[in-house]
């Protein structure tokens, strides 16, 4: 049932609404090339010890730990034989277990001759050193790194199970504006590990924003624009003629104006047009539905004391960027974000609509902004 719209609705049962119900999306395979960013979903396939059996781990010369014993550049010791050569990544010789830098053998002579030792396992890498039998592929929930397609690499894979959702995005700015906010929104959603499709409404008058929303089938409509108190911004109006209307302005800000609903069970968020407005809602109630359907292991955020105070209005949740100087958090924007903010911002912090902030010195969990696990 839809909320009242003549009041804010709280960020909490608005983002209740949205997520009842929703499961992560299907997983698919992916190619390599495509599958960074994404996020993993899980595979039968686990991975044999790496490396399989020892390894060099540094160009030199394979030898027995034993027979070095005492060798020195003061008192070099004869070898039965000339020890085998390895480079890094070479299988170990039987019954080799160090690998002794180049100059510390000498085989110019009749005599080979060894002028330092090596204690065992000294220049190799052991068998299931770097990685234990059994691990997964990808780690399921985590996103997809440069480090986990070197793995699959080496697993001999071509391939990644991956979970992305497909959004639809529809531009509902007034004719003559500029898109900005709408590519932002894009660029966010991919990095997101989204699949974008972006489409313009064809006039801006509730009944065509309405008949927008029909198309290709996705997993989330995102629109942008149209949902503050213009007299052309009538998103909201669309979202009611169509019956998907759950709220229309929330306890938020910035994203005060976002309007949220569900066609069908496919969720439907409208983003104000201004950058700042646009990234407000899309950190407290897009990226938790992406985080939903992509079954996205829970966001860890990063704790440490705040440099100075942070003032928040009660009542309604207040959006904080935070930049990073040393171990601190230190605010650059709350409530009202500057582009210089946005794009020195590390992590973010949702300030609850029952606190006035917080004190300089205490610790708070912000969630980074820049791309990571």
């Amino acid at each position: 049932m839809p909320f009242p719209t003549g009041a804010l609705t709280g960020l909490d049962p608005a983002l209740a609404a949205l997520l009842d119900g929703m499961s992560p999306v299907a997983p698919r395979l992916a190619p390599l090339g495509e599958a960074l960013g994404c996020i993993a979903a899980g595979m039968a396939d686990v991975l044999p010890a790496q490396p399989v059996q020892d390894i060099a781990a540094i160009d030199g010369w394979a030898c027995r730990a034993l027979d070095l014993v005492g060798a020195s550049a003061y008192s070099p010791l004869a070898l039965a034989a000339v020890p085998v050569w390895v480079e890094t990544g070479d299988t170990m010789p039987e019954g080799c277990d160090c690998v002794l830098q180049a100059g510390l053998v000498d085989g110019s002579g009749p005599i080979t001759q060894v002028h330092g030792e090596a204690a065992p396992g000294e220049g190799v890498r052991r068998a299931g050193e770097d990685m234990a039998a059994g691990q997964p592929v990808a780690v399921e929930g985590k996103t997809i790194c440069a480090a986990d397609l070197l793995v699959a690499r080496k697993a001999g894979l071509s391939e990644l199970a991956v979970r992305v959702p497909r959004v639809r995005v529809i531009d509902v700015a007034a004719a003559g504006r500029e898109t900005f906010s709408t590519q932002f929104v894009i660029d966010r959603l991919k990095i997101s590990g989204a699949a974008v499709a972006g489409t313009q409404s064809k006039a801006r008058d509730a009944a065509t924003i309405a008949a927008a929303l029909d198309g290709e089938a996705c997993d989330l409509i995102l629109m942008v624009g149209g949902t503050g108190d213009g007299r052309t911004d009538v998103t909201a109006e669309a979202f009611a003629r169509r019956g998907v209307l759950i709220a229309h302005r929330i306890a938020l800000q910035p994203g005060r104006t976002t309007a949220v609903g569900r066609l069908g069970s496919t969720p439907v968020i409208a983003l104000a047009g201004s950058p700042d407005q646009a990234l407000g809602g899309f950190l407290a109630l897009v990226q938790p539905v992406l985080d939903r359907l992509s079954g996205r292991c829970e966001r860890v955020g990063i704790v440490m004391p705040l440099s100075r105070k942070i003032s928040s209005a009660v009542g309604i949740c207040e959006i904080a960027l935070l930049g990073r100087e040393g171990d601190r958090w230190s605010p650059l924007a709350v409530g009202d974000f500057p582009l210089d903010a946005m794009r020195l911002a590390d992590a973010w912090l949702a300030v609850p609509g029952d606190s006035e902030g917080y004190a300089a010195d205490t610790p708070v969990a912000a969630i980074p902004l820049r791309h990571s696990n």
